[in-house]
């Protein structure tokens, strides 16, 4: 089992070289899987206090001996992903959420902070310090979003005020609106985050937290070729849902792809992927700054086993990981699988 050593709280490790200095160290080797897992009760709870004889961990259907189990909280390095091509209606909620989002981080996280619309930009680089991420996200709240859908219609449309469907003073021919096509990056936006993070130190859980209506549309990478990074990189995305994708039944009708619409259920599958969870739409604001909180914590705080599975020649098969708990009435989430390195010949 790779060694994990542990400094109670408040104390300081011994010959410690800098305020940097991890508190723990997690030896990983390359044929060792690390599954971060999540337990709830039937009221959606987290359970705390299960045992390693509590799990079984099945790879391709088979059980796999667990040499490594904790349930230790970890650092977090998060690259935070906001959309800016929404609804300048939800962009301005959540521009009222930023104070709930940098409390939601420890002292001993690292966070990146990203916007996409049409194209991709990094805000800030990793860092620690909470007064250089509130000034970013500060620096945020003037960033407008959409103006929503073209008035086609109505008394501000483009044809003026009407009288039982016929133009006021006389016939007007109504002039063709065509509304600007516009992307939404989302899948070139994960992917800049996650090649970022594969550059974090390896001690560090890493999360995506995405904070969009999750529309897809325009990007340049594939879903399958963003998925298939995040899940070799054991990266973890997690996301809050918001204006219309948090409307029921919204990510059903955006299963129909229509040309030009893009996609909307894309975002939970990378999630459902990478960590399993699926709780993800929030409408007010209050909902969002409570999914900060929860987010992170869970995080942060799951309870992580480790196994060393048999080597792998050549190609790297995908590999389908299942996590067993054996008590009644508890939820496992956990990523689906992954994709393990291949052996050196």
């Amino acid at each position: 089992m790779p060694p994990v050593g542990t400094v109670p709280a408040g104390a300081t490790p011994r010959n410690q070289l800098s305020p940097q200095d991890d508190l723990y160290k997690l030896v990983v080797r390359v044929n060792f899987v690390q599954v971060p897992v999540m337990v709830k009760d039937s009221n959606g709870r987290r359970v705390d206090g299960l045992l390693p004889k509590d799990f079984t961990i099945n790879e391709n259907g088979k059980p796999q001996t667990l040499t490594y189990f904790t349930s230790d909280p970890f650092e977090l390095s998060v690259a935070v992903v906001l959309d800016i091509g929404m609804a300048d209606v939800a962009v301005q909620k959540i521009n009222q959420t930023y104070s709930a989002l940098v409390g939601a981080f420890s002292p001993y996280d690292e966070v990146a902070l990203y916007t996409y619309s049409s194209t991709v930009s990094q805000v800030t680089d990793f860092t620690g310090k909470t007064e250089r991420l509130t000034a970013a996200l500060n620096q945020m709240k003037l960033v407008r979003g959409n103006n929503g859908p073209p008035v086609l219609g109505g008394p501000l449309g483009p044809g003026g005020p009407t009288v039982n469907g016929a133009p006021v003073g006389g016939p007007i021919i109504q002039p063709v609106n065509t509304p600007p096509k516009e992307s939404h990056v989302l899948n070139d936006a994960i992917l800049r985050a996650a090649l970022d993070l594969s550059k974090r130190e390896r001690t560090r859980r890493k999360v995506i937290f995405v904070i969009s209506d999750g529309r897809e549309l325009g990007s340049k990478a594939s879903y399958r070729d963003v998925l298939r990074l995040l899940e070799t990189r054991d990266i973890q995305v997690r996301a809050v849902v918001v204006d219309s994708g948090a409307l029921p039944g919204f990510r059903q009708v955006g299963k129909i792809h229509l040309p030009g619409q893009g996609f909307n259920n894309i975002l939970p599958r990378y999630v459902s992927a990478t960590c399993g969870e699926s709780d993800l739409d929030r409408l007010s604001s209050n909902a969002i700054e409570e999914a900060y909180a929860q987010i992170t914590s869970e995080a942060r705080n799951q309870y992580t086993l480790g196994y060393s599975p048999k080597p792998v020649s050549g190609a790297s098969p995908y590999r389908n990981v299942e996590v067993v708990v054996h008590k009644k009435g508890l939820t496992v989430a956990a990523k689906a699988g992954y994709y393990p390195v291949p052996s050196a010949h």
